[in-house]
């Protein structure tokens, strides 16, 4: 018979997590923090929360491994997700929001993804394989900036520009 767990080993993701993990995010250099609940590096299967500020930039990237499609799931605030294609042409921009009509995505290895925050706070649950790798340059894509180049801004802009409302021109 299995061993009795004891509730202090489960750990609970409530509003105090998710506020701690979002201020790490904003005193963050590039605006962004993890919160890892798997426990290294090497583990097989990565879970963790991902705070991320609007002003953080996540240059549009994509997973070569067949084993590295992820998951998200946004837990607070509000996150556009951008699909593009080979080329940098935007195929889809879709809101993710917690509680909204749309919460969250799971991205196949191979598409090309980025996203932003619409939200200050805005914290998502990730799910994807271990061991962490980070990208290769195959994996980055070529046709947009990299992270602190100056061109970030106005490209950011135009992803921002995906997710504004269209103004009513009745008169």
């Amino acid at each position: 018979m299995p061993a009795a767990v004891s509730a202090a080993n489960i750990r609970l993701i409530d509003a105090a997590l998710l506020e701690a993990v979002a201020e790490a995010a904003k005193a963050a250099p590039r605006g962004r923090k993890n919160y890892n609940f798997h426990p290294t590096d090497g583990f097989p299967a990565h879970r963790l929360l991902n705070a991320v500020e609007p002003w953080s930039y996540i240059p549009p990237h994509r997973h070569a491994s067949p084993e590295k499609g992820e998951t998200m799931v946004v837990l607070r605030g509000k996150l556009g997700l951008v699909e593009l294609d080979e080329d940098g042409a935007v195929l889809r921009a879709t809101v993710l929001a917690s509680g909204g009509e749309t919460i969250g995505c799971d991205i196949p290895h191979g598409t090309f993804h980025t996203v932003l925050a619409l939200e200050p706070g805005t914290v998502f649950l990730e799910a994807k394989a271990g061991p962490y790798q980070a990208l290769g340059e195959h994996e980055i894509a070529a046709w947009a900036p990299r992270e602190g180049a100056p061109e970030v801004p106005a490209y950011m802009a135009g992803l921002r520009a995906l997710f504004e409302p269209v103004p009513d021109h009745q008169g």
